[in-house]
This record gives C-alpha cells, structure tokens and sequence, in this order.
C-alpha cells in the first residue's frame, strides 16, 4: 500500500489504546542489535586474549553508543510517529546511521572513534530533522522539540571537534564529559514541556529490544559451541556452559516479564530512572553472552589466555550486576520492600560468591531460577491477593 508522502505531524495520544510498535520500528531494533552483537564479540576475544580489563572498559564505552543512540529513537517515536514516507526515509538515516556505528564497533575497543562518531552523524541529520517536524507540528511543544534539536546540533558538533583534536582517539575523560552534555539534552528539553510519550509503547519497545538482546546472547554461546564440538574431542563441560547459559537467560527473561512496567512508566521523573537504567539491562545481558563464549574457550581451547576465576567472573558478575539493576529500575518501582530485595539481594551476593566455586556458570543459572521461583511466588500472591480483594 502506498503511503502518503507527508502527513502533519501531531503529537500521539499518549492513553491511546492498543498502541504497539510498528514493523519499522522492530525492523530499526535488529539493526542496532548488529553493534551489540560486535560489542560483545570484541568483549568474547578480549577476555579470551587475557585483556579483561580493557575489554570492559571499552564495551562499557560502546554499548552505551548503541544503547543512546537506540535510546533517542525510541522515545521520539512514541510521542510523534505520522509514519509517511518522509519519516520512514529518516529513519532510514537512523539505520544507516547505526550500520555504520556497528561497523566502528571493534574500533572503539582499539580506541578509534571514527567511524561511531560519522555513524553519530548520520543518525542525528536524521533525528534533528524528525525534531524540527515536531516543532512545525506541536505548536504546543515546539520549544521542547526546538531544544532536542539545537541540544543534539550543538553536542554532535562537540562530538566532530573532539575526534578531529584528538586524532580519532578520545579519552575515556572526555568521552565522559560529551556523554554528560548528551544527558543534559533530554533533561533541558523536556523543561519546557514533557512529550507526549506512551507507557505502554514505551514498555514493549523496551522488552521486544530486551528479547532481541539476549538472542544474541544465546547466538554468541551457540556460535562458541560449534567452535569447540568441531573439535575431535570436545570436553564434557561444556554441556554445563549450556545448561549454565539456558537456565540463566531464560530466567532473566521471565524476571523481566514479570511485572507490567507500563503500569510504573507514570511521568518523567520514573521514565528517567527506568529508560537510562536500562544501559545496565541490557549491557549485562550482552556481556554474559561474552562471558559464557569465554567459558567455552576455556574448557576447549589450549590457547586461550583467560584464567578460570577471570571467565568465571565474566558470567556471575554480569548476572549479578543484572540482579541488582533489575530491582533498582523496575521491580522496586513496583513493590520497593524487603519481600523483593531480600532474594534479589541474596541472589547478587550468592552469584559474586560462586565465582570462586568450579563450574560457577551451572551455579549462577541455578541462583538466577532461585531468584525467579521466588518472584514468581511473590507475583502469584499478589494476583490472589487482588482477585480476593475484587
């Protein structure tokens, strides 16, 4: 069917019933799950060649390129979506813009910004346009839209000036200092007049792009794993690391979806908390995908460099660090008492621990089901509790 070329771009409704996402918009998701799936690749060899530390650090770094760019997509989109062919060619711009990211992705681990800053570029010619329809579009918010994209002008401008100084290498203190000034858009803008966004869209755009993560997660452990049964001899423990990484992720899974987080999404003052700190969701639910391929090149590899306690600690500190997140985004906003921080708690503390017990993988898939049979009780009792009560 043909769309129309340019339609007026209103504001959604954000109590609009039944709203979901739409196919461009899923379709704009797997293309930024590309440069998550390079993130933890190079995160994969870095451990492996016994540079844990810098691999850290540098994924830490470009995870949050991908998550903030996907980030600024999403939440424009759930205030303003005329889908006409205008805006469906701008964001053809962000996905190209986030290829071109994805393709700088092992660079940034060599500390080369170069082709994440021009995929920067790219995306934000895009976005600044759909802001600046906005403007033309929402009389009654043109100046929050105007200050998106001035604020986004301004800092990508700041983001050129850096790599031309320092020669496509900018340090870690600098791409602090731009990250800061990027926060400090949507925090100014919305100031001036809080966007339309929609909870629910929000909420399942959030776990559809969670969903996508840890099949990557899952493909990084599947890859690994054809790696080492190719070989003649392939030792048994393996089978821990997938019973290990299929007990975790479907756990994380099911914790994720156990609550309705659009029933907490109410303002900005929450949507702030819960959409930034979903960097650690997700970066940790990638980063075990890591962590699990390193435990492959252990138990299979005579070459690989990582020691047990380091590939260990690349499985239960992602899931410990998952556990904690989790609580502090999204459960505490639903029910912030010690019934839910006391296993969430304990789960974190019992997964640092089994990084120091053999076969820690298998045990922190076991704590992640522990915490989610938990949950899960919790949540059935507070359904009985309300179907009583009604």
């Amino acid at each position: 069917m043909l769309r129309p070329i340019v339609r007026p771009l209103s504001p959604r409704d954000p109590h609009e019933a039944h709203r979901v996402a739409s196919p461009l918009e899923l379709f704009t998701d797997l293309c930024y799950v590309v440069a998550i799936a390079q993130a933890a690749l190079s995160l994969h060899h870095e451990i492996s060649e016994g540079h844990a530390g810098h691999g850290l650090v540098w994924f830490a770094v470009s995870f949050f390129a991908i998550f903030w760019a996907w980030l600024n997509f999403v939440w424009f989109n759930s205030a303003y979506d005329p889908d006409d062919t205008v805006n469906r060619i701008l964001t053809l711009l962000q996905v190209f813009g986030s290829l071109v990211l994805a393709a700088g992705v092992p660079r940034m681990f060599h500390e080369d910004f170069t082709l994440g800053v021009v995929g920067y570029v790219i995306m934000r010619v895009g976005l600044v346009l759909m802001w600046l329809r906005a403007a033309a579009g929402h009389p009654e918010r043109r100046t929050t839209a105007l200050r998106y994209a001035y604020g986004l002008i301004l800092v990508q401008i700041g983001w050129v000036v850096a790599l031309l100084v320092t020669d496509s290498h900018i340090p870690i203190w600098l791409f602090v200092i731009m990250v800061s000034l990027d926060f400090a858009v949507p925090f100014y803008a919305e100031l001036a007049g809080t966007t339309p966004w929609h909870p629910h869209h929000i909420a399942e755009r959030y776990g559809l792009f969670f969903i996508i993560v840890l099949g990557e997660t899952i493909l990084s452990v599947t890859i690994a794993l054809q790696i080492a049964f190719d070989k003649a001899h392939p030792p048994a423990e393996l089978w821990l690391v997938v019973a290990g990484g299929v007990l975790s992720t479907f756990s994380g899974w099911w914790l994720y979806f156990a609550r309705d987080n659009a029933d907490i999404l109410t303002d900005n003052s929450v949507g702030y908390v819960w959409g930034f700190g979903h960097y650690v969701i997700f970066g940790t639910a990638a980063a075990l995908g890591a962590g699990l391929a390193a435990r492959v090149d252990f138990y299979s590899s005579h070459h690989s460099e990582v020691s047990d306690l380091v590939s260990s600690a690349f499985v239960t500190g992602p899931g410990a660090a998952f556990l904690v997140a989790l609580w502090l985004v999204s459960i505490r906003l639903h029910d912030a008492s010690m019934r839910t921080a006391g296993p969430f708690a304990a789960g974190a503390i019992a997964m640092i621990i089994v990084t120091f017990v053999p076969y820690s993988e298998l045990w922190a898939g076991l704590i992640a089901l522990a915490v989610l049979v938990t949950e899960i009780r919790l949540t059935t009792d507070r359904d009985e509790s309300v179907g009583a009560e009604s």
